[in-house]
């Protein structure tokens, strides 16, 4: 068995063991985040049959999956980074998700190109949970407004996702967007990473985002 197959194992063990110590009927979905890997890593994992991967950025998603996704269609694939609105129209291309909508003008821009191609892509929208100047994510007060908007221009929104203050108590972030999730009647949420995914699919995440877990320390 490939190493990051095992790694990917363990973890899905982990999920599940943890979940069940909590008494919590979940499944979450493990994003293997694979951006900045050359395909030879990856494809162990498509081998074994898992499907969700994440790219942060546009033109490597593009040149690294474009062909692979044409052989193996079941495959589904995530923007995790930011997204510039000028990537839009080559995001929604390759995307399947994409979890780092944070402003009406990009909400705006994905529908526009999703609507020429006949696509519909899965949309997590991004809070900026502990408010932080350097972070993307819309702040927690506009979020409904943001919300209604995509709604509106018939964007399918599934959930919230947010990346937490590193060096904080992450738990009460992940606790507040389960919250404000469940307030604004939303199914899916996007949290947690190779650091602190049994934090949050303690908080019902429902996709968490691993990489490094998975495929060793990035160079």
């Amino acid at each position: 068995m490939h190493n990051t197959v095992k790694k990917l194992l363990d973890i899905e063990n982990n999920i599940k063991d943890h979940l069940n110590r909590l008494n919590i009927n979940s499944n979450p979905k493990i994003v293997a985040v694979s951006k900045t890997f050359k395909i030879d890593k990856i494809l162990p994992l498509i081998e074994h049959g898992h499907v969700d991967f994440g790219e942060n950025k546009v033109q490597e998603a593009v040149e690294k999956w474009t062909e692979i996704k044409k052989k193996n269609p079941q495959i589904k694939l995530h923007m995790v980074g930011k997204l510039q609105t000028n990537k839009v129209k080559f995001a929604v291309q390759i995307f399947d998700y994409i979890h780092s909508v944070d402003s009406e003008k990009l909400a705006k821009k994905i529908m526009d190109e999703q609507y020429k191609i006949n696509k519909k892509i899965e949309i997590f929208l991004q809070v900026n949970i502990g408010d932080e100047n350097q972070k993307s994510g819309i702040n927690k007060k506009d979020i409904q407004k943001l919300l209604s908007f995509s709604q509106q221009i018939g964007l399918n929104v599934i959930g919230l996702m947010c990346i937490p203050p590193a060096d904080m108590d992450t738990e009460i972030y992940f606790e507040e967007m389960k919250n404000l999730n469940k307030d604004l009647g939303l199914v899916e949420l996007s949290m947690g990473m190779s650091s602190d995914f049994l934090l949050a699919v303690k908080h019902l995440s429902t996709y968490v985002r691993v990489g490094s877990s998975i495929f060793g320390q990035r160079s």
